[in-house]
């Protein structure tokens, strides 16, 4: 008998170390399967599945309304799936939210903090919610004050502060418990040109060691930030790859835009020899697509003088994000990874 419990006090062990093993592999990266979210009869989020590795900065992509906040806000447990799963270093959000809690810093589209606390208050606030205390406590309120540049402002009230650092106090928040998972919701929304650099390069320098699921829809952010896109449209995931082959992709189409002297009607340019689809871009002015192959802008030019219509503009455009973007999210539908 002594020899039957010595075997299973040994075969427990190894199975305990091969599922620690296996949480550890799991632990590298976010897991979203098959996660559906529905209000009422409509599906926010529809049947989708993506990874995110320990280290990356993924960006998470979409137009307003396309599931995006839904899905960030089921991973960080202040939501519950209608279908699916999300798991975060190995841990069901269902089933271990707590844990998961604990590994994520989560920083919401409209960045609720208490107003009427003075900054390090709030910072210390927030620590002893996520169970620090004594030296522990004051070591990660120094280091959020140094390492989001709040030294100058920790003895003012949250209310008294510009949007720019009240978004770094909510960067501080999120991080004061050191999560290895870090969520931002549009966290550059509002702000001015020179807050939005400074931002960036916060995030940026933050991202070093943490998993960083970033929620926008400015090109530029991806394009400073991000190693890898998710683009969800009407809560279906319409791509999934690196930042540079979308781009590459996108480079098989070539975009004009085109600048008249008064409107014309759309379907009028979509009947221009070699145009793809046109989009208005305000005024008399126009976005015109078509293979990269072929240079439309003899075509346009000849269109406007068979139409006596004066030509203001014709300009050739880069292929960028934004029109990669805008081609993804123009689709009707979309396809799950």
């Amino acid at each position: 008998m002594a020899y039957i419990g010595s075997n299973l006090q040994k075969n427990f062990a190894q199975v305990h170390a091969l599922s620690y093993f296996c949480r550890s592999l799991s632990a590298m990266s976010i897991k979203v399967q098959h996660l559906t979210k529905v209000y009422d009869s409509q599906k926010a989020v529809d049947n989708i599945s993506f990874e995110v590795n320990e280290g990356e900065i993924l960006g998470f992509l979409g137009p307003n309304g396309a599931g995006k906040s839904t899905t960030m806000k089921i991973a960080t447990c202040y939501l519950p799936p209608s279908e699916g799963t999300i798991e975060v270093r190995g841990y069901d959000v269902q089933d271990h939210p707590m844990t998961v809690r604990k590994n994520i810093g989560y920083l919401p589209e409209n960045n609720p903090l208490y107003l009427e606390m003075y900054v390090r208050e709030y910072l210390g606030f927030v620590g002893r919610l996520h169970g620090l205390k004594g030296k522990t406590l004051k070591h990660r309120i120094e280091e959020m004050l140094q390492l989001c540049g709040l030294l100058r402002e920790q003895g003012k009230k949250v209310q008294d502060l510009s949007k720019g650092y009240r978004q770094r106090v909510g960067l501080a928040q999120a991080l004061i418990h050191d999560p290895k998972v870090l969520i931002l919701d549009e966290p550059t929304t509002g702000l001015d040109p020179n807050q939005l650099v400074e931002i960036r390069k916060l995030i940026k320098d933050i991202s070093a060691d943490k998993t960083v699921i970033l929620s926008t829809h400015i090109m530029q952010e991806v394009q400073a930030l991000c190693d890898r896109v998710v683009v969800i449209n009407k809560g279906k995931i319409v791509a999934d790859d690196s930042l540079t082959t979308l781009t590459q992709e996108g480079a098989s189409f070539q975009y004009i835009r085109a600048e008249f002297d008064n409107p014309v009607p759309l379907a009028v340019l979509n009947g221009i020899q070699g145009v793809l689809d046109v989009k208005e871009e305000g005024g008399s002015i126009y976005q015109l697509k078509s293979k990269s192959t072929i240079d439309i802008r003899a075509e346009v030019f000849r269109f406007a003088v068979a139409q006596d219509r004066i030509l203001l503009g014709l300009q050739l455009e880069k292929s960028s994000m934004e029109n990669v973007f805008r081609t993804l999210t123009q689709q009707k539908g979309g396809v799950t990874s």
